[in-house]
């Protein structure tokens, strides 16, 4: 049976302030709604001391905060983009149209439409996230989205350049400089100098995940995203010190980030609690990440590799790195996981900057459920019908007749009867199924 060595918070703790969160977030949604502009400017002053003239930038002011970026820098975020964008073109190459004739005279087909419009948000609180800007703007940009939105907030009262480079190499057509839950609600309602759009993607705090989750309907989501998660699946194989580096390394996201050890070693667990707390004494973000593992890591000690395959997909984390003599096991056994890094000469910072594939993923054990973020989450399927032939208007309608009046639906059955007698030479009784020949 799984053991916990070290454990976090618990569960009731978290819901709790998910639930102050909730209501916070309902009552700013509700002002911008309300007021509009109005509220973003008094919202954007008072959490980011930012009161622009106007919130979307200028080419002027996209040039002048390019030209603070050196050109190394500028060149890297080319580089990632370059991987987002090559792996998002193979990804929709696997998108087919398709039309099939299913019995003769009747045609099915659909078609792979990309959404209008779609707002990106970049986190840039703490950290400026600039490869956000790779995984959503480029992204949508292959999928073909014809109008995108792209809002950070400012970084010391003006724009961030990195931030807006990215942004802008990737394809953003309209650049916000605006933070939290204001911009993604801008984004999505619509304000008096700002158009709404249709979809909404990026990671965030927990304010903007909220917001987002409470938006969802009015516009789509990419996923309901939380803190930062990482599990580590690890054997003998590997030692405390790999471990310690890989926890941490996404601890440092925030302070209610996930980082789990899973492992069938005791040597191992004990190593790594130890080498954890040996470079939080030396790791510049400690501050962070010290409160993250104090209240959210755990190390789990399982009897076999095969309840570490249950844990782990019970647990369904966001990332989880598998560095065991054995990787492709979990490759093929596991269900529940946002990505998956194998082996020790990959991690979650290779994916979450520069590798290609995406890093906005499912948290809060929605991957039981959904995948990350992709070129298809921007690509709407959409159906149609054609029939050919009498017969089968006919063929079709007969049958559609009896399966509406089995259900009660009359007009529904009428719709059917209509095309038997038409195309079917029979003569059908207004609202009766069409009995068989």
């Amino acid at each position: 049976m799984a053991k916990y060595l070290k454990q976090g918070l618990a569960q009731a703790q978290v819901d709790e302030a998910d639930a102050k969160v909730r209501v916070q977030v309902e009552g700013i949604l509700a002002d911008i709604e309300l007021r509009g502009d109005k509220a973003v400017r008094e919202l954007s002053e008072k959490f980011d001391n930012w009161n622009p003239s106007n919130f979307r930038l200028t080419e002027t002011e996209i040039e002048s905060a390019m030209s603070k970026v050196r050109k190394r820098d500028l060149n890297d975020i080319r580089f990632a983009q370059e991987q987002v964008r090559n792996f998002a073109q193979h990804q929709k190459a696997a998108l087919k149209d398709i039309e099939v004739e299913t019995i003769p005279g009747v045609v099915l087909g659909h078609k792979n439409i990309p959404v209008n419009s779609v707002g990106c948000y970049v986190p840039g609180g703490k950290y400026p996230m600039v490869a956000s800007a790779h995984m959503s703007v480029v992204t949508a940009k292959v999928a073909g989205v014809p109008r995108i939105v792209a809002s950070a907030p400012p970084q010391e009262g003006a724009p961030h350049p990195a931030i807006v480079a990215a942004m802008h190499m990737g394809g953003a057509d309209e650049i916000l400089v605006m933070g939290g839950i204001q911009a993604v609600a801008t984004m999505a309602l619509g304000t008096e100098s700002v158009a709404g759009v249709d979809m909404l993607v990026g990671p965030g705090n927990m304010f903007v995940a909220e917001a987002k989750r409470q938006l969802y309907g009015r516009v789509g989501i990419d996923l309901f995203a939380g803190p930062t998660e990482t599990l580590i699946i690890a054997d003998e194989t590997v030692d405390g010190e790999l471990c310690a580096v890989d926890l941490l390394g996404q601890a440092e996201h925030g302070p209610t980030s996930p980082a789990v050890l899973l492992t069938t070693s005791l040597q191992l667990a004990e190593s790594t609690i130890g080498e954890v707390e040996r470079q939080l004494s030396i790791l510049p973000t400690s501050d962070i990440a010290k409160k993250s593992w104090a209240d959210y890591g755990a190390v789990i000690l399982c009897d076999d590799i095969e309840e570490m395959l249950k844990e782990a997909n019970r647990l369904a984390f966001e990332h989880v790195q598998v560095m065991t003599s054995d990787p492709d096991y979990f490759l093929n056994g596991l269900t529940n996981y946002g990505a998956l890094f194998l082996g020790p000469r990959t991690n979650v910072s290779f994916g979450d900057k520069v590798i290609g594939t995406n890093h906005t993923l499912p948290t809060k054990r929605a991957g039981r459920y959904t995948g990350g973020l992709w070129v298809g989450k921007f690509i709407k399927t959409h159906t149609y019908q054609r029939v050919l032939t009498d017969e089968a208007s006919a063929l079709m309608g007969e049958y559609c007749s009896r399966l509406c009046m089995l259900e009660g639906f009359s007009g529904h059955a009428e719709q059917a009867n209509i095309r038997v007698r038409r195309y079917g030479g029979r003569n059908v009784p207004p609202y009766t199924a069409v009995e068989p020949v």
